[in-house]
């Protein structure tokens, strides 16, 4: 199963694939032309050390300013000492589950992702090669956990939900897992790398 998945994962992050957004499911909004956006990156973390890989995900204290609670991929806004996407994906990656560096194995990037934060947020995909014991950053992230790659890699487990957002009706991908409510930029993010590990698939490589 390992070698299937990280196959499929391999030709995904090396196929091109459309930029997305949180508008995606929300044709009505038009964002404005003019907008800044700042740079941003994550670390879509899968482990690779074991025959069941995992993608790392976290879940963000419930005592925050921004997105209490929420399920988010390690990262966060790039600094201006970080050269690039990926240093500042691993940078993130260090700081907030205590994942060493030099324990990744980086793939590449996908399309990068708008947030209506105002983020432009590039993914970046990494082979977790060791074993490594998560260390929540205090008082940012309350929990560690891992869902298969399996899972995460089936269209077929994203739904569309919606909820009111600025007075509007906002549609968004979800895809619980257990007690964990995954929405957002995090599911269409993961959703996006299903939909093209699906492609690669279908087109043999």
């Amino acid at each position: 199963m390992q070698n299937n998945l990280i196959s499929k994962l391999r030709a995904a992050v090396s196929n091109t694939a459309v930029a997305s957004s949180d508008f995606d499911l929300n044709p009505d909004y038009d964002p404005p032309e003019n907008r800044i956006l700042r740079p941003a990156a994550v670390l879509i973390g899968v482990t690779a050390f074991d025959d069941h890989p995992r993608v790392v995900l976290t879940q963000r204290s419930s005592h925050l300013k921004h997105h209490p609670g929420q399920i988010a991929f390690p990262g966060g806004k790039q600094d201006k000492t970080d050269q690039d996407a990926v240093a500042c994906a691993l940078r993130e990656a260090r700081e907030e589950i205590g994942l060493p560096s030099d324990h990744v194995d980086i793939l590449g990037t996908i399309a990068p992702h708008e947030t209506v934060t105002g983020f432009q947020v590039t993914p970046v995909v990494g082979l977790i090669t060791r074993d490594f014991d998560p260390t929540p950053e205090e008082g940012e992230v309350a929990e560690v956990f891992a869902p298969p790659l399996s899972f995460l890699a089936a269209p077929s487990n994203y739904a569309v939900q919606q909820r009111r957002w600025r007075g509007q009706w906002r549609n968004y991908y979800t895809v619980p897992f257990g007690p964990y409510y995954i929405w957002g930029a995090t599911a269409r993010i993961l959703r996006g790398l299903a939909e093209q590990m699906a492609q690669s698939e279908q087109d043999g490589q």
